[in-house]
């Protein structure tokens, strides 16, 4: 099966971004802050977690100890620390485990989370962040159209992202219990498009699509993309909008002092009765 990212030009744009991540990486502050909150109200204590992917920095919560992420697969203290398309887990290890934005860059999604469940211990925690299919549609139909007027034909150049009942379909197949998928959809404005796209470079988020076109694009798709832009997603100030839709993805290891459904026909009170 032919991968739809390639992992190359993933490293090389993270690479890229590291000197700017600071002062473009917002999303991925909110998306930390949301993680936390959900913490807070689980209200669990997690001795070992893992944190997967390679951005936003170190999730801070004090039910996570010394935990942080990196490219580098390696041992800490006592989290491990690795990337998203490879995880050196042992089975049965960890409390907890999380990710924040990095999971939809993954070519083997549904292997990844068969992994996570399996590395949890029982009743352990994963809960990532990553983005949905609302994410930059304005942007996605803007490139679209210019490149159909001037080129006709067009190349991918946003990623596909998945939507909720995706998600929650997948944490069911990697075997988690009691999965609760939510998302919130963001709004951000910008002056251009190239602003925008300026944003997406730093942060690591440009186009890494397989199939995408290897040869530079003339400025002139941009530009008039960037028209077609102003026109159909523009605020009245002129300022243009672009969406991203993040996912929540919660999900447990099996253990038997969980909730679990009751049986077909156990029910002790008719439907009828409740209906009056």
């Amino acid at each position: 099966m032919m991968d739809v990212f390639d992992p190359r030009q993933l490293k090389r744009q993270r690479a890229r971004c590291i000197p700017h991540f600071k002062d473009h990486g917002f999303l991925f502050d909110w998306t930390a802050r949301q993680i936390e909150d959900r913490l807070q109200i689980i209200r669990r204590d997690f001795q070992t977690c893992v944190q997967i992917g390679t951005r936003g920095g170190k999730i801070q919560n004090e039910k996570i100890k010394n935990s942080f992420c990196t490219d580098i697969i390696t041992v800490a203290k006592p989290d491990v620390v690795c990337t998203e398309d490879f995880l050196p887990l042992s089975p049965h290890s960890f409390d907890f485990v999380l990710s924040n934005l990095c999971l939809h860059w993954v070519n083997d999604l549904p292997g990844c989370l068969a992994q996570i469940n399996q590395a949890l211990k029982p009743d352990g925690l994963f809960i990532a962040a990553l983005f949905g299919g609302e994410t930059l549609f304005e942007l996605r139909a803007s490139l679209a159209e210019a490149e159909m007027e001037l080129r006709g034909g067009v190349h991918p150049r946003v990623a596909p992202f998945m939507d909720k009942q995706q998600a929650g379909a997948l944490l069911q197949r990697a075997g988690f219990t009691l999965p609760v998928v939510d998302s919130d959809i963001l709004t951000v404005t910008y002056d251009s498009i190239f602003k925008l796209m300026k944003d997406l470079r730093f942060m690591g988020e440009g186009n890494a699509i397989a199939a995408r076109a290897k040869t530079l694009a003339r400025r002139a798709l941009f530009f008039r993309a960037g028209e077609i832009y102003a026109q159909k997603f523009s605020e009245p100030d002129g300022r243009i909008r672009a969406s991203f839709e993040i996912i929540f993805m919660l999900g447990w290891r099996a253990h038997e002092s969980q909730q679990k459904p009751l049986k077909p026909g156990s029910a002790k009170t008719h439907l009828s009765e409740v209906l009056g």
